[in-house]
């Protein structure tokens, strides 16, 4: 646990990606085995589930540091750290730990089913017998994960560093359904095990924003465009007769959308599919609201599969017959992709021998593969950039974000690397809103008011205009821009509700947002997409902001 501790105080001290990769390096070189396994799962979100509720712990931190409540909640808004508030007000102590890190955790776990006194007992002692970064780190590993800025890919280079194993190699073994509790450091990382290969997927290759214009990209014969589809980045493997569907966030959520068994026997085994999963309500692609109604359900019953099913929009192959093929050229993929995609129609239909003419045999092969719930992203190839902008203006239409660029001779890559892969989004949706209220934000923003709600104009059933809020946004102002606001909304605070201020309507702000959807669960009746303040219209004031009409005109 010290070294742990030492590490994460490390990570957590800099900025500079060498000083990480070095000091992860070092750890990896020197601590347990059985520590490495648990370092690299807490690194990539793997953490065991949270014993005790936040509520719990505010409680007996305060209770311990025989400070009242309220002062606790006040010191823990300005400080933007609930494991860090903790680590600040209980009396410090010059005590330090040898059990491990494996130790702590094996505890944390079992602490789950544990009665309240026992958990209370358990954090008292640990907080008053470990030094200042040690008690930050439990407490850490109790509360959730770490936000150091140790990206997986990060973790990943210096595991390479530190193993002399290549990093590609490493990015796929570190990806998959592993148990931290029940894997060695020798099986995840030094040893070659075929049969654990069976349902991993592959690194995703990521692409960055387009920077400056298209046409600086070169030749447009050379690329290929397909529209950016707002879902979930998947990918699906057919191996052994068994599907498995993995999100990008190296998540198995196979059994959240059983729609995709069908694959299975009509598409081959040793085949890897990488694609978006869209919701499909009436036969039609639906929005991302849609989907989140199926995002994060324990069980898919069959009212809601029926309401919103999905379907798999491939758009790259990357196992074929059993073979990593990511090293081919984008082009070829897509051909592999394509002859795949004509064969499934024929493969439904079993191995009946057909009397029918051509013409009716197609026409039952096309209603075959309508059935099952893959489609192809199209690929478009264009005889200039001003045909492709076009296209790009039609992509509302078409329910998707923008287009995707890709090099038609481009491999498949890990990770996000610049060159060969593009997103062009279209330009967000945008609206003029008044601020109504703010909220602290966290980390180096924890003392000033940065996270705020917005609101439009709407007529009640009255008559009269009021205020109604429709969305939250905390990024797009410069550093001054918050200092200045911070400083005005301290002044003009018409009431508290904990750590929210409700503040005088008086200043107007342009908000950006990627899409748009009706929603019950929100008080204007619409939900928005990524909505981040665009600039501060000092310009206008509040009786020149939108209405809630306005936003709804919006709705495709």
């Amino acid at each position: 646990m010290k070294k742990f501790a030492q590490l994460i105080k490390g990570l957590d001290s800099t900025n500079k990606t060498t000083v990480k990769v070095n000091a992860l390096t070092a750890y990896f070189q020197q601590a347990d085995d059985k520590d490495k396994v648990w370092t690299i799962a807490i690194l990539s979100h793997r953490r065991p589930p949270r014993p005790v509720n936040t509520t719990l712990l505010r409680e007996w931190a305060s209770e311990l540091a025989n400070i009242p409540l309220w002062l606790f909640e006040e010191s823990y808004h300005i400080v933007g750290d609930l494991a860090e508030t903790i680590a600040l007000v209980v009396p410090n102590s010059n005590k330090t730990s040898s059990k491990s890190l494996t130790s702590f955790l094996k505890e944390i776990k079992s602490l789950k089913s544990k009665p309240e006194d026992f958990k209370k007992a358990y954090l008292h002692q640990n907080w008053k017998s470990l030094n200042y970064y040690e008690r930050f780190v439990f407490t850490k590993l109790i509360t959730g994960g770490f936000r150091i800025g140790v990206s997986q890919k990060l973790m990943t280079r210096a595991l390479s560093k530190a193993t002399e194993i290549d990093e590609d190699i490493l990015a796929y073994k570190l990806m998959g359904n592993w148990d931290p509790d029940k894997i060695s450091f020798q099986q995840l990382v030094l040893e070659k095990n075929e049969s654990d290969y069976l349902s991993k997927p592959y690194p995703f290759y990521l692409a960055y924003a387009i920077e400056g214009e298209p046409e600086e990209l070169g030749d447009v014969s050379q690329w290929f465009a397909e529209h950016k589809w707002d879902g979930i980045r998947s990918q699906v493997i057919l191996r052994n007769d068994e599907i498995f569907v993995w999100s990008r966030g190296e998540e198995l959520v196979t059994d959240k959308y059983p729609e995709f068994e069908q694959f299975i026997g009509v598409i081959p085994n040793g085949t890897v599919i990488d694609g978006e999963i869209l919701p499909y309500p009436k036969g039609q692609i639906g929005n991302f609201n849609d989907l989140q109604k199926r995002i994060g359900r324990k069980t898919i019953s069959k009212n809601l599969l029926s309401k919103v099913p999905v379907v798999l929009k491939a758009y790259d192959l990357l196992e074929w017959k059993g073979e990593d093929i990511r090293n081919k050229a984008f082009k070829e993929r897509r051909e592999l992709l394509e002859d795949l995609y004509d064969s499934v129609g024929s493969t439904t239909l079993g191995q009946q021998k057909s009397k029918a003419t051509e013409q009716s045999r197609n026409k039952v092969i096309e209603q075959s593969r309508s059935n099952l719930p893959l489609h192809l992203s199209e690929t478009m190839d264009f005889t200039s950039w001003k045909e492709v902008a076009l296209e790009r203006e039609q992509s509302r239409e078409k329910h998707s974000e923008g287009l995707m660029l890709k090099r038609k001779d481009s491999p498949y890559l890990v990770g996000r690397k610049k060159g060969d892969w593009w997103k062009w989004k279209v330009d967000p949706l945008t609206i003029d809103a008044v601020l109504t209220y703010a909220m602290r934000g966290h980390g180096r923003r924890s003392n000033l008011f940065t996270d705020y709600t917005f609101a439009l104009w709407n007529e009640n059933e009255e008559g009269e205009k009021e205020l109604v809020t429709f969305a939250k946004a905390y990024s797009g102002l410069t550093d001054a821009e918050f200092r200045k606001l911070d400083a005005w909304i301290k002044k003009n605070t018409l009431e508290r509700f904990g750590p929210v201020r409700s503040v005088t309507p008086h200043h107007v702000f342009e908000i950006a947002f990627e899409g748009i959807a009706l929603s019950k669960r929100h008080k204007s009746g619409v939900a928005t997409r990524f909505p981040r303040m665009l600039r501060w219209r000092k310009d206008k004031t509040i009786h020149e902001a939108n209405t809630l009409s306005d936003l709804k005109e919006m709705i495709p």
